[in-house]
């Protein structure tokens, strides 16, 4: 299976979930660009091109895992600035 050319944003921040994330992908055979956010700010960042990921495309990921329990903004936060903002942009 491959999935090439799509992106994917992995926000967790426990490095042993993210290590087991990634070896998960690996051995099933998907390809894919994978980002690895280690918290709700750096997530927030790279989806709206932000922040240290200023300048970046911005182009939504295929797929957001997203780990609930984050420091300093929580997932559910993440998902809610989301939802505002999607009624409002477009993500190309």
């Amino acid at each position: 299976m491959t999935g090439k050319g799509k992106r994917i944003l992995l926000v967790e921040d426990d490095p042993d979930a993210v290590e087991l994330t990634l070896i998960g992908f690996r051995e099933s055979g998907i390809e894919c660009d994978i980002t690895v956010a280690l918290d709700g700010p750096e997530a927030l960042d790279y989806i709206f091109s932000s922040g240290k990921c200023n300048g970046r495309r911005r182009e939504m990921p295929a797929l957001v895992l997203l780990d609930l329990n984050l420091p300093k903004v929580s997932g559910h936060e993440v998902l809610k600035r989301l939802k505002a903002t999607s009624k409002n942009c477009s993500f190309s």
